[in-house]
């Protein structure tokens, strides 16, 4: 195919209600087939909550985590996806021989067509990371998947895209959380209670450096440099104590953006995506430059990976 046309999605998840969770995105599955999608993306464990994960136990996880693909989450996606015709992305919190991940899965009507697990998880020590790259033919496009953190790494993407990607699906729940970078940190939860009465308020915070132009300095620049389409999806309002800024878009290969969410309400954002930018990107050009033999010792380097989010650490330096 030569084009694809796709949706990404902003709502407001419920912790652990997997049931209201998957009702919420059975109307945002409905509305992006009305606009001609034929894939729609959701957040990361948007069918559980994200974020309260980090004050449960093992157990209490363990109660929360599904088989994929044959728990009851991921069959219902699959009915939703062939009562809508429609290819459904969304997270997936994953039991599996006694281990837990934070996945993501793509399905159709009838079955699952990839599932990533998140390579670099920090919310709980009881999620295991994952241990490969994910790439899927898509309707006649390749596409990967990389969950928020992964997507921080820009050799994850890079591996992704060699591997084949022509489309990048970054399920996120991010932004809006303490940085050592200046004007990053929490939005304070008056300006959320506020937001119909002083919406230019929350719209400052979440378009400044706390939020949207945070994720504009280097979302662009993944997509730019790898020449790829990136579709980044991320919740609105609060996932867990988190507030989040929403902003569900999808960017060309050429970092330009194509259609974003811009409200404080359940969302979707849809553009079609066309092959004939990936070739003329100049990402693709520079994949086509690389000299592997001089780096390829460098790249490969042990390192001691430590995947603490600057808000973590200082919350744990404050118990």
């Amino acid at each position: 195919m030569e084009s694809l046309r796709l949706s990404v999605a902003q709502f407001e998840p419920k912790d652990g209600q997997k049931n209201v969770n998957l009702t919420i995105m059975e109307d945002l599955i409905a509305e992006a087939k009305k606009q001609g999608a034929e894939i729609i993306s959701f957040h990361e464990l948007c069918t559980t909550g994200y974020t309260f994960l980090q004050n449960l136990s093992e157990t209490q996880i363990g109660e929360l985590a599904e088989p994929i693909p044959d728990g009851n989450t991921t069959r219902r996606l699959m009915s939703l996806a062939k009562e809508h015709n429609i290819i459904v992305m969304a997270g997936v919190l994953e039991e599996e021989n006694g281990k837990y991940y934070n996945s993501y899965v793509a399905v159709d009507g009838n079955h699952m067509i990839a599932r990533h697990r998140k390579l670099h998880p920090f919310i709980s020590e009881f999620l295991s990371p994952g241990e490969t790259y994910t790439t899927f033919d898509l309707l006649g496009w390749k596409a990967g998947m990389l969950i928020c953190y992964d997507n921080n790494v820009i050799e994850n993407v890079r591996a992704t895209t060699l591997l084949g990607a022509e489309v990048i699906f970054a399920p996120h729940v991010t932004g809006c959380t303490p940085s050592a970078m200046p004007g990053r940190g929490f939005v304070d939860h008056k300006l959320w209670e506020n937001r119909n009465e002083n919406p230019d308020a929350l719209w400052e915070e979440f378009r400044g450096p706390k939020h949207r132009g945070w994720l504009m300095r280097w979302l662009p620049a993944r997509a730019y440099d790898n020449g790829v389409y990136y579709a980044f999806s991320n919740p609105i309002g609060y996932d867990g104590s988190h507030l989040k800024g929403g902003n569900a878009m999808i960017l060309d290969p050429y970092g330009e953006l194509l259609a974003e969410t811009n409200s404080f309400e359940t969302d979707i954002a849809t553009a079609t995506l066309t092959r004939d930018k990936l070739k003329k990107a100049g990402g693709f050009r520079y994949r086509n430059a690389r000299k592997p033999d001089l780096y390829r010792e460098i790249l490969g380097a042990n390192n001691d990976s430590d995947t603490t989010p600057y808000w973590m650490a200082e919350q744990n330096s404050a118990k």
